[in-house]
């Protein structure tokens, strides 16, 4: 006996546990003091937070605490949802739906062109990253980097404007270039500072020197977030043995001089390589 398409609904738990979701998310705006509260604004920071959470749970590869994450954003996205359909901008609908098409249309090596029959042949992933630029263009943006977040933390924005101009081609030939420029950079950052002139010069050329090494890491393979990142937590693992090893001692580092604290420091790096 073959399923309709009701039954075969029915029978998806992942539908089924979407469906409970928008349903508690309809209970909370109704009868919640916090939830109905709540607005696009009131929101907007705690989104940004629960994002920050979910970089962390990678960054320590915690599968439980990615998965809790993931819920947590899929919880603002359904919140959003439930408030735009409430002023009939859109609803939870209208957002899938969107994405869909645009996913569609973004991929053309998988699904067919409106304008073509042919599937679009790609032969590595440079040339995905090239064709969606493209077809973002067509959608209507007037700048390649028109959909760079202007609230994007420095480092991660400078990665993603060069990514975008490399998918049109505007990028430098081999990762030599990219080294000279940023021994070119350094140079000119260390003259300012030794003519000691003014903080802007110096902050502008400080800043060159950060995009064009962000451009090298991205050159050789390496995202430059994570890798600052991990230098971090190594810097505060170190940093943390060093206060607890000098306590045990009886010890504190704010008494000790800088060759005293040294000694334990290289201790840290022995215990924490990584």
């Amino acid at each position: 006996m073959s399923l309709n398409l009701i039954d075969y609904i029915l029978m998806k738990p992942e539908l089924q546990a979407f469906e409970r979701l928008l349903n508690i998310m309809n209970d909370l705006r109704e009868k919640c003091p916090w939830d109905k509260k709540q607005t696009f604004d009131t929101l907007r920071h705690l989104t940004i937070e629960e994002v920050y959470e979910l970089s962390d749970a990678i960054v320590k590869k915690d599968m439980n605490e990615i998965k809790k994450e993931v819920g947590d954003v899929l919880l603002h996205i359904v919140f959003y949802a439930k408030m735009g359909s409430e002023t009939n901008n859109f609803d939870i609908t209208s957002v899938i739906n969107s994405l869909c098409e645009k996913l569609i249309f973004r991929h053309p090596h998988i699904y067919k062109s409106p304008d073509s029959e042919e599937l679009v042949q790609v032969e590595n992933e440079q040339q995905v990253k090239e064709n969606w630029e493209k077809l973002k263009m067509k959608e209507g943006n007037k700048s390649v980097l028109g959909g760079v977040p202007v609230s994007l933390p420095a480092m991660i924005k400078a990665q993603r404007i060069q990514e975008k101009v490399k998918a049109i081609g505007f990028d430098w030939e081999n990762s030599s270039q990219v080294w000279n420029k940023v021994n070119e950079e350094l140079q000119e950052f260390h003259t300012e500072v030794v003519s000691n002139a003014d903080l802007d010069k110096k902050e502008n050329e400080f800043g060159d020197i950060l995009f064009s090494l962000i451009n090298y890491a991205r050159f050789v393979g390496i995202n430059p977030e994570d890798a600052l990142e991990k230098t971090n937590r190594k810097f505060i693992q170190r940093f943390q043995y060093m206060e607890q090893k000098s306590g045990q001692e009886g010890k504190r580092l704010d008494n000790m001089t800088l060759a005293e604290m040294d000694v334990y420091w290289e201790e840290a790096k022995k215990n924490f390589n990584h």
